[in-house]
Order: C-alpha cells, then sequence, then structure tokens
C-alpha cells in the first residue's frame, strides 16, 4: 500500500503562522499535522505501507529540514519515502500527477490539511473508496450522490438542494492508483481545467463513467486546519483523543513546575518551565518554553516561546515569541515581540 500526500500550498488561510513554516508541519497535540495525517491512516489501513510520497512545493519553501522530518516519518512507519515538487499551483489533479512515478497498485491519495479519527475495513469489492463524513449542512461542501447499493454515482459540489449529508474530507483509496493516473493524464492532456486548475474529481468522474466502482468510508471526526479558530478547535478535541487514548506521553517529564498547576488534557514538550502559572485545559505547548505568572488555556502554543503576566484563552502562538501582556484572544507569528 501506498499513501500519495500533496502538500504544496501555501496555507494563507493560517496566517501568519504559516509564513514561516508550511501548514502540514505545524504542529498539533504535539505533532505535525502531516505528520499525524499519515499515522492515522496507517492506523485505520491495518496493512503494510510500502512507500509514501509527498508531494512538496518549491524547494525554498520545503527545505532539507522539511524533506527530513517527512523521511524519519516514512522510515517510522517502515515505508520508503519519494519527494515530488509541485512547483506551480495548479490543483489537486495536478499535484497528484507530479508523483507520477509512484502512482501505480493500491494507494490513499490524503490532502494534508486535515485530520481524522475512523475505524473501518476498506471494501474489497470497491475500486475506490472516498472517505467521507456526516455532515449538518452539506450545501456548504461537496458531496457525493449514492444508488440503492450505496455506491457513489456523482460528486455534487456545494448542492443547492439536497443530495446527501456525506460530505467529501480529501481521503480517497484506489485499488489501482495508475487507473486514476491514466484519467488524470486525459484531463492534462486535453487541457480541462476548473477554476483555472486541474481537479482530481475530473479524473474521478471519468473512472465511474467506465463503470468503476466507488463506495465511501465514513470517518467518526474530521478535523480541519485551515485557519486559527479551527486549529484551535481540532488541538482540543486531538488533546481529548490522545488523552482517551493513553498511547502517547502528553506531558514530558522534564517539565519544571514551580507554583503551578496544570489542568489537563495539556501536551506539554521537553524542557518547559512554569512559574505561578495555571496551564489548561486544552493547551498544546512545545519544547523549550517558559511561562511566567500567566493563566493558559484553550491554546496553542509552539517552540521556544516566552508567556509572562498573561490571562489568555482561544490564542494560537508560534516558535520564538516573546509575549508579556493583558491581551486575551491573540494570533502571533513567529519570531513576534510584545513586551
Amino acid at each position: 500500500m501506498k499513501i500519495i500526500v500533496p502538500m504544496a500550498g501555501r496555507g494563507s488561510r493560517l496566517r501568519p503562522h504559516s509564513l514561516t513554516v508550511p501548514k502540514p508541519l505545524i504542529p498539533v497535540a504535539g505533532q505535525p499535522i502531516v505528520h499525524r495525517l499519515v499515522k492515522d491512516i496507517a492506523k485505520v489501513l491495518k496493512q503494510p505501507i510500502d512507500e509514501i510520497a509527498f508531494v512538496l512545493g518549491d524547494a525554498a519553501w520545503f527545505g532539507d529540514n522539511v524533506v527530513k522530518s517527512l523521511e524519519q516519518l516514512a522510515t517510522n512507519l517502515g515505508a520508503k519515502a519519494s519527494i515530488y515538487r509541485q512547483d506551480k499551483p495548479l490543483g489537486t489533479g495536478h499535484a497528484i500527477m507530479c508523483a507520477e512515478p509512484s502512482l501505480s497498485g493500491p494507494a490513499v491519495v490524503a490532502y494534508a490539511d486535515t485530520l481524522i479519527r475512523a475505524e473501518f475495513d476498506l471494501d474489497a469489492e470497491a475500486d475506490s473508496v472516498i472517505w467521507t463524513k456526516k455532515v449538518e449542512n452539506p450545501e456548504a461542501y461537496g458531496v457525493v450522490k449514492l444508488n440503492e447499493k450505496e455506491e457513489i454515482t456523482k460528486l455534487v459540489e456545494k448542492p443547492e438542494r439536497f443530495v446527501s449529508d456525506q460530505a467529501v474530507i480529501g481521503i480517497y483509496y484506489f485499488k489501482d492508483i495508475l487507473v486514476l493516473k491514466q484519467k488524470l493524464q486525459e484531463v492534462l492532456d486535453e487541457n480541462i481545467m476548473n477554476g483555472g486548475e486541474y481537479q482530481i474529481n475530473d479524473g474521478i468522474k471519468r473512472m465511474m463513467a467506465e463503470g468503476r466502482v466507488f463506495k465511501t468510508g465514513t470517518v467518526d471526526e474530521w478535523m480541519d486546519c485551515g485557519n486559527k479558530n479551527v486549529t484551535l478547535d481540532t488541538n482540543t478535541k486531538m488533546l481529548h483523543f490522545l488523552k482517551a487514548d493513553g498511547e502517547e506521553q502528553l506531558i514530558s517529564d522534564s517539565v519544571v513546575m514551580e507554583n503551578s498547576k496544570i489542568i489537563e488534557p495539556c501536551f506539554i514538550g521537553n524542557n518547559v518551565i512554569l512559574r505561578n502559572t495555571t496551564l489548561g485545559p486544552n493547551v498544546s505547548i512545545g519544547k523549550d518554553c517558559l511561562v511566567e505568572g500567566s493563566t493558559v488555556k484553550n491554546s496553542l502554543i509552539q517552540n521556544q516561546t516566552q508567556i509572562k503576566n498573561a490571562n489568555l484563552d482561544h490564542a494560537m502562538i508560534g516558535s520564538h515569541v516573546k509575549y508579556d501582556g493583558k491581551f486575551k484572544a491573540i494570533s502571533i507569528g513567529d519570531y513576534s515581540v510584545l513586551e
């Protein structure tokens, strides 16, 4: 089994946090988004992963450190890492085709801006599985249309009339991704574009027209990381899931506490110092941070940051920040100083 991860986008909706770090590499609940996504998919698949193909943007933005972290992620899962580049933002279909040498055999395509919780078996009779989530407002999403056999017959983008309440979340399984590759090549050759981009849906629609069987795989939780507010909500949900699972150590043994209190669930990285502080619930804080004279809850703080005299709730703060003040619902990028 292969996993194909297109992740070349800039993540403009998550600025300023994505100005210095590619959005898929921003930690949520202690691990980069793309790391959690790939690990969760591997867990759902319940079979060995042979290769993980990452489609990155230009090397100036997705540099050597990014490549090394992704190679290590693949190695930890017993897989080979393949690195490809999408130099121009020409859409989801084009991004997949950038990984053309890896497009054969069974594979999952997963876009690296979402996290999931799921437990199901892949349908052995299906040529493809499109992962979906039941939503209350399907008119705001791309949804699938199903027939009486529960097979997908159509993809409908933001339907004005009710089609179904199963929204497409951006994760797909193909029994042989070579078929998708062939159809996407046709799309590129015929220059079929929507919104100025080549889309995966145009390849999928051609597969459906040939009678390929598409089924749904419904996830229990679909968590977005598109902007500050939803990323914080995702951080909170992940902390509760991880605490319930009990599989990860969320609070480092190296945390130093001086007249401080932790209200779980929290993730606290290595060498964090808490002085006269109440931290939590629902806080993730990276390594080598200092929090002093503060109350912090429902927040996400990255690495090597200093927080003093603060009362923070629903705050997102980057790395190498110095913050001393009385602001509350803030969003501060890397290397900022507020004193």
